[in-house]
């Protein structure tokens, strides 16, 4: 077992098996010592989204359980990596992870939900878990999901 899989261990995270793609894409890109990870939403360790990770944040869905959906997207985003790359100890750097937040009209703190799978990265890879980081408000997900995450890495 690598020192990334003893890490999540250690969190208490299983990865889940990789969702498949429901539309004309494919989950993950490598090319050179780049992996694209295509946008993964909040389903849980079922492959289902709980209904409170359903809706708008600042309206149906609170910060604090859209930042839970953020990380349960991060998860699902390392499970994915691991299938592409196989070892997640030749992951050199996350360089970049991208957010999609359902906001209501009012809400402007989609950076803290987005922390939810920022922390998440630096948790499992330390230091190469930082990364450059967009966060955007969206009027709405795939299966109404409140979050959906990306991510770009550099590895071996």
């Amino acid at each position: 077992m690598g020192q990334v899989e003893k890490r999540l261990e250690e969190l208490g995270i299983a990865l889940p098996s990789p969702a498949a793609p429901v539309a004309n894409y494919v989950a993950f890109v490598r090319t050179g010592n780049l992996v694209t990870i295509s946008g993964q939403i909040c389903f849980g360790p079922d492959g289902k989204i709980s209904p409170a990770h359903v809706g708008r944040v600042g309206a149906e869905v609170t910060p604090d359980i859209a930042r839970d959906a953020a990380r349960l997207c991060a998860v699902n985003v390392v499970a994915q990596l691991r299938a592409a790359i196989g070892d997640l100890d030749l992951v050199h750097r996350c360089v970049r992870l991208g957010g999609f937040i359902t906001s209501a009209s009012d809400f402007t703190g989609q950076a803290g939900v987005m922390n939810g799978a920022s922390d998440l990265m630096v948790e499992v890879f330390g230091d190469k878990g930082r990364h450059a980081r967009s966060t955007i408000g969206v009027a709405g997900l795939p299966l109404g999901a409140s979050v959906e995450v990306e991510a770009l890495f550099e590895v071996a």
